[in-house]
């Protein structure tokens, strides 16, 4: 899978946003880029997806606003959700997307760094 470059763009600007001083990190995945904050996946970009994890608690409304579960393979992504590029035409439709992914990766606590073998 390949990402729109366009779409990740306006994702990078509204996790910018979100974020603020706290900062993100951007990192290629599956051939496509996912935004983490404060060491937590947000959202990500897909060939014309911007993917959203939206918690377990989450999933339910985000079907009812027009999301789609996200699949790898057979396996649906358990808190994750697809929403298609078409959904999002606009800067505040995009930030309403992206501004309560950062906020549920800032509330929590940052992940422990993994330990290199033989530290």
């Amino acid at each position: 899978m390949t990402y729109d470059a366009t779409l990740a763009a306006r994702i990078r600007a509204a996790v910018d946003e979100a974020a603020g001083p706290a900062g993100y990190r951007e990192i290629a995945m599956f051939g496509g880029l996912c935004w983490t904050v404060n060491t937590h996946m947000a959202v990500g970009a897909g060939a014309d997806n911007l993917m959203v994890h939206v918690g377990k608690d989450g999933v339910d409304a985000a079907l009812e606003d027009g999301a789609r579960p996200a699949t790898m393979g057979e396996r649906t992504m358990g808190g994750v959700v697809l929403v298609s590029a078409a959904d999002v035409p606009d800067a505040d439709t995009l930030a309403a997307w992206v501004g309560p992914a950062v906020e549920r990766a800032l509330a929590k606590p940052p992940k422990r760094p993994k330990s290199s073998p033989g530290a």
